[in-house]
């Protein structure tokens, strides 16, 4: 007896948000070796995929290795879960201790931890790793992103949340990306603390302009990654900030 094929769509999820339509859902490409990958949809746009992860895991990497290399138990803060790939590149780094992921819709978290995902056991199960529902902007604008330990710094600020210092999620976010609200995020911060942040845009000339008022290093990193389904190479850009000391 021959064995169904598996479904090539699958919705593992649909929840309505106060950001709007929220979906997890699994796809198989047959026109790349029945890949399996997971999509998350928020409204009309996609939030992120796993057939594309390159600088979700470059933001990590590129953020800590400007920190130095004897420097050990380091504390990170990640803004935006999704599918786990910042978060995961950043506990494969053994000089971390801490990992505090701040995510606003409550239903991704219940996603790793219900191990909806693929990465779901592997952060949910560390112990260095706590997964907090909060917002990231409301947080930065106030107490930090520890609610353990109001005005905790850290020793690296991940950010993968809006589209584009422009094209945000919710035009509530857009006081972050200014003077005040990057001063704001510097004060939870140690000394020679690293700001990075992820966008789908090329580098944006007004906010390198805001981060050089903040930061006295600042850098911005083009990442390119293959999109199989266009046959093309994609961009992306990591911005890089850092503390003096």
């Amino acid at each position: 007896m021959v064995s169904p094929m598996p479904p090539d769509f699958e919705e593992l999820d649909y929840q309505e948000t106060p950001l709007g339509t929220l979906i997890l859902r699994r796809r198989r490409l047959r026109s790349l070796d029945d890949l399996e990958v997971y999509e998350i949809i928020l409204g009309e746009g996609y939030l992120m995929s796993s057939l594309f992860t390159t600088v979700e895991i470059a933001l990590a990497n590129l953020a800590l290795a400007l920190l130095p290399a004897e420097k050990r138990e380091l504390s990170v803060a990640v803004g935006g879960l999704g599918l786990g790939y910042t978060a995961q590149a950043a506990l494969k780094d053994s000089r971390v201790s801490e990992l505090v992921v701040v995510e606003a819709l409550p239903e991704v978290i219940g996603w790793h931890r219900k191990e909806l995902v693929p990465l779901g056991k592997e952060i949910h199960n560390d112990p260095r790793c706590r997964l907090i529902e909060g917002d990231f902007f409301s947080l930065a604008a106030g107490q930090g992103f520890d609610p353990e330990e109001p005005g905790r710094c850290f020793d690296a600020i991940l950010l993968d949340i809006d589209h584009s210092p422009r094209n945000l999620i919710h035009e509530r976010h857009q006081g972050f990306y200014s003077l005040s609200g990057l001063r704001r995020l510097r004060s939870f911060l140690h000394p020679r603390g690293i700001f990075a942040m992820w966008s789908d845009d090329p580098p944006d000339e007004n906010f390198e302009d805001l981060l050089r008022e903040v930061f006295p290093l600042t850098e911005s990193r083009i990442v390119t990654f293959p999109n199989p389904l266009q046959g093309i190479e994609s961009q992306s850009t990591v911005y890089l900030a850092q503390c003096s000391d």
